[in-house]
Formats: C-alpha cells, sequence, structure tokens
C-alpha cells in the first residue's frame, strides 16, 4: 500500500512539473539553503498570485524535464544547473518584480558554526556591557579591548570572517553574545530561465540606457576601423563625407576654386578683422547685460536691508 501512494505521489510530481513548464514561459532556477520550512510558508504567500514556487530533489525533478524534452526541447538547457539544493519559482509576470519579492523575503539569521560565511563579517568599535571575564573570547580571536567602567569594550572595527569562510565556534559564540547576525538567507537566484533562454541574474540589471550606450561605443569603435582601413560601412560614411566636405575646403581656401559652402571660410581669410569686430560686438552686449543683471540684484539687496532696518516702525511710535 505504501509503495502504491509512493508512485501515485511521483506521478502527481511529474505532472505537476510539467503542468507547470507548459504553462509558464518564464523561471528562476533558486537556491534554498538555509531556509526553513516557515521561511518557505511566506515566501510562496508572497508570491501568491504572482508566481508558484517548486522544490522536490534533483533526481525526480530532471526526471521530469527528461520525460517532457519530446514536447519542448529547450528545457534541455535546465538539465545542468539542477545541482545542489535548489528548486523552481515560476512566474508569468516581470521577472525584475518576482527577484524583488524573493529578495524581500530574505531573513536575518545568526551565525552557526560550520556555516559558510556569504560576506564579510565586522565587528564594529563598542562598548559590549560585557564583564571581564569574557575577556578570553576576545583574545582567542585577536580583537583589540579593554576595560571601560567595568566592562569590555572594543577599541577598533575588527573584521572577523571573509566570504567563503567556515565559521568557527568561537566567532558564533561570540557574534551570539553580542547579539550580532550578521547573515540573511533566502531563495538565491542561480539562473533566469526564459522562452528557452537560461542566463545569469546579473543580466536583470541591464537598463535599456545600459544598452544604448553599448550600442552607441560599438557604432564609434566600427566606424573608427571602418575609416582606418578605407571600407565604407553605414556606420562610417557620416564621417568619411565630413571628412571629404574638410579637404574641399582647405583645397577652396588655398586655391582660387570656389564654391557656396567655402564663401565663408574664404571671406575670413581675407579679412579676419571682420569677424574680430564682430566677436568683440557679441562679447561687450553679453558683459552689459551681465552687469546690469548684478545692479539690479544689488538694487534688491539695498531695499531689502532698509526695510530690514525700519521694521515697518517710525522713529517716534
Amino acid at each position: 500500500m505504501v509503495r502504491e501512494n509512493k508512485a501515485a505521489w511521483k506521478a502527481q510530481y511529474f505532472l505537476k512539473v510539467v503542468k507547470l513548464f507548459d504553462e509558464y514561459p518564464k523561471c528562476f532556477i533558486v537556491g534554498a539553503d538555509n531556509v526553513g520550512s516557515k521561511q518557505m510558508q511566506n515566501i510562496r504567500t508572497s508570491l501568491r498570485g504572482m508566481g508558484v514556487v517548486l522544490m522536490g530533489k534533483n533526481t525526480m525533478m530532471r526526471k521530469a524535464i527528461r520525460g517532457h524534452l519530446e514536447n519542448n526541447g529547450l528545457l534541455e538547457k535546465l538539465l545542468p544547473h539542477i545541482k545542489g539544493n535548489v528548486g523552481f519559482v515560476f512566474t508569468k509576470g516581470d521577472l525584475n518584480e518576482i527577484r524583488d519579492k524573493l529578495l524581500e523575503s530574505k531573513v536575518r539569521a545568526p551565525a552557526r558554526a560550520g556555516a559558510i560565511a556569504p560576506l564579510h563579517v565586522v565587528i564594529p568599535a563598542q562598548n559590549t556591557g560585557l564583564g571581564p571575564e569574557k575577556t578570553s573570547f576576545f583574545q582567542a580571536l585577536s580583537i583589540p579591548t579593554k576595560i571601560s567602567k567595568g566592562t569590555i569594550e572594543i577599541i577598533n572595527d575588527v573584521p572577523i570572517l571573509k566570504p567563503g569562510d567556515k565559521v568557527g565556534a568561537s566567532e558564533a559564540t561570540l557574534l551570539n553574545m553580542l547579539n550580532i547576525s550578521p547573515f540573511s538567507y533566502g531563495l538565491v537566484i542561480t539562473q533566469v530561465y526564459d522562452s528557452g533562454s537560461i542566463f545569469s541574474p546579473e543580466i536583470l540589471d541591464i537598463k535599456p540606457e545600459d544598452l544604448r550606450v553599448k550600442f552607441q561605443m560599438g557604432v564609434a569603435n566600427l566606424a573608427a576601423v571602418c575609416l582606418e582601413i578605407g571600407y565604407p560601412t553605414i556606420a562610417s560614411a557620416p564621417h568619411s563625407i565630413a571628412n571629404g566636405f574638410k579637404n574641399l575646403l582647405a583645397i577652396a581656401a588655398s586655391t582660387e576654386v570656389e564654391f557656396k559652402e567655402a564663401a565663408t571660410i574664404k571671406e575670413f581669410i581675407k579679412d579676419p578683422s571682420k569677424f574680430a569686430a564682430a566677436a568683440a560686438a557679441v562679447t561687450p552686449a553679453a558683459g552689459a547685460s551681465a552687469a546690469a543683471e548684478k545692479k539690479e540684484e544689488a538694487k534688491k539687496e539695498e531695499s531689502e536691508s532698509e526695510e530690514d532696518d525700519d521694521m515697518g516702525f517710525g522713529l517716534f511710535d
């Protein structure tokens, strides 16, 4: 009877996996290390109406996906990433929105002995409130301290753990004594699947402005290469035309060749004083307007200072 129930449960699980992949075009592959059942329940609740969380044994997930490859061969890209304690978060909505929901679901957790530190942990300089009998903990970790008003005071900020370090018993005990919960745990996105494409979650941080800048840089590099080797393309053609026009102006300036666009530069070569006079006329006009603005500001300040001195009262009021 037990075997029949187990077989039926597996069959239902396989059907559920296939149904989710058919219904949802996008999903996250998430790591679930150090995520408790209560936290997982809260995550499912927060995603209700937006996404579906699917967990299970890796062997069963791989088997269900392999059995569905006949209908959707693109799912094969997921198989190499199903390793470790992972699951799926399926969605039809915006991937960034679901990612933000998963980040919000992280909870603070104390450091436990044997855990691997995911980030830098620094004990800040502070008065710990602990008695002198606890000094041995700080000495074991080479943390500089002093006794201040009968309690232990940490003199300087002390880095105690680096990413990838294994938390020892002394570090865990000390952090717990100081009420420091340095880690936060939740579902961590490892890969993103979207309509047959699989990519790193960092891609979601790329904005349209970033793509525009990268594209413009690529076009500029392409134009530079084409100009250097003399191979015309759509990117380099405007620059080639502009350079050719500059060459024509140079020829016209040094010869008797004339055309409409070269008239101004020829006139400047013949009599530069005309352009100097025009520039000089523009500069004083700008200076005069600036001076007028300064005078108006000075008058306003004087009137305001007079009003402040009077304060609205007469001499004999």
